[in-house]
């Protein structure tokens, strides 16, 4: 996502919650209590569930896909990322997402074979964020 989608998603994801509620800018209520009044999960937790979600994906496709054997491997233990790149992958993030659910990268796996738990768990999850 580029950075101008990513500032009217955190905008929009602040702002419109205010809105509905007829808060005001002079009213200085923190948006920790308005998330919690209206029940609508952090934008992080959003993000965190699309990003399992689509990992899920990832796991079921064909070991012979693309975007799995891409999105799967390993860098090279030689290889160095350009100067000024981030070092993280989207493998590590997945495992940060599943770690702060205390959750490993293959007990993710496992429990993707069963869909319907799979999918029970993240809206859970989303929910509860």
């Amino acid at each position: 996502m580029c950075i101008m989608g990513m500032c009217v998603c955190v905008w929009f994801a602040i702002v419109t919650p205010h809105t509905e509620m007829g808060i005001k800018w002079h009213q200085f209520v923190r948006n920790d209590d308005v998330w919690r009044l209206t029940g609508q999960p952090k934008l992080t937790a959003i993000v965190q569930s699309r990003h399992l979600n689509l990992s899920g994906h990832i796991v079921h496709m064909d070991n012979n896909a693309d975007a799995k054997r891409i999105l799967l491997a390993l860098p090279p233990e030689d290889w160095r990322r350009p100067r000024g790149r981030p070092r993280i992958t989207w493998l590590s993030i997945i495992q940060q997402d599943l770690r702060s659910h205390n959750l490993t990268l293959p007990e993710a796996m496992d429990m993707t074979q069963n869909w319907f738990l799979w999918r029970m768990w993240l809206m859970c999850d989303t929910m509860q964020s």
